[in-house]
This record gives C-alpha cells, structure tokens and sequence, in this order.
C-alpha cells in the first residue's frame, strides 16, 4: 500500500468524526503549514521503512493515532475535510513528500533507493528516538 493510501485511510477514519468543521477563508496551503506537513513527511518516511525493510515494521495504532491528531489539527485551525483529503490525496503532494523524504534520508547517509539504505535509515531512527523512529519497531 503507498503512502497516499495509508493516510487517505487514516484520515477517512477520522472524517465522521470531524464533520461540521469551520469553513476555512484564506488560509494557506496545508503544504505551508510546516506543524502539519513536516509531520507528513515524518509519517510517511516511517510508511516507506516499513514498506521496503522487512526487518522493521510500522506501529499502526500510534501512527494512525498521530494521524487522528494531524487531521484534528488542521481541522482546529479552520481546515475543511475536503481541503484535507485534497492535501491528503494529491499525487503532486505526495510526490513532493517523498523527494523530501529521500533528500532527508540521504543528508542522513543512507541510500533511500534500496530496502538495506531504508533498513539502516529506521534502525538508526528507532535508535535515536526520533519522531520517525517511534511509529517503528524493529523485529530483529
């Protein structure tokens, strides 16, 4: 399952819960809003780990919980569902993440084209704790 799939999921779960969110009037692009799309990028390259790395897996219930917080978030600050979804969805979105993730991974000194690269990426992030490194678990 690719990235846009895993949190169009989690932020579909969330949507009943959301409804009747204030009308958004001249905010900006949720891509701008760097507490919700930096912590995009943190979910998605913990998705992309545990996609490529057999020997690391995602905690989906902390992770979609991180989503849920996301989602209400955005919502808080005037966000509609479907201004969400829109971001949430979006190909040109999650094509940009994911250059972003791969520049991330490399300025950390991992190769982020091969699933050994990502495997040491997510052990070196579970060990320093980082916010990527806890939506992981390693199974070695």
């Amino acid at each position: 399952m690719n990235l846009t799939k895993h949190i169009a999921l989690a932020f579909a779960f969330t949507a009943p819960l959301m409804a009747g969110a204030a009308a958004a009037a001249e905010l900006p692009p949720l891509r701008e809003v760097q507490e919700i799309d930096q912590n995009m990028l943190w979910a998605g390259l913990a998705v992309e780990v545990s996609d490529e790395c057999s020997t690391i897996e995602v905690k989906k219930i902390k992770g979609i919980s991180f989503l849920w917080g996301l989602k209400n978030k955005a919502s808080a600050m005037g966000y509609t569902d479907d201004e969400i979804r829109a971001y949430v969805e979006s190909d040109d979105e999650e094509a940009r993440i994911r250059r972003l993730g791969e520049a991330y991974v490399r300025q950390a000194g991992f190769d982020p084209k091969t699933p050994e690269g990502l495997c040491a990426f997510g052990e070196a992030e579970i060990a320093r704790g980082s916010v990527i490194g806890s939506f992981l678990r390693s199974t070695k």
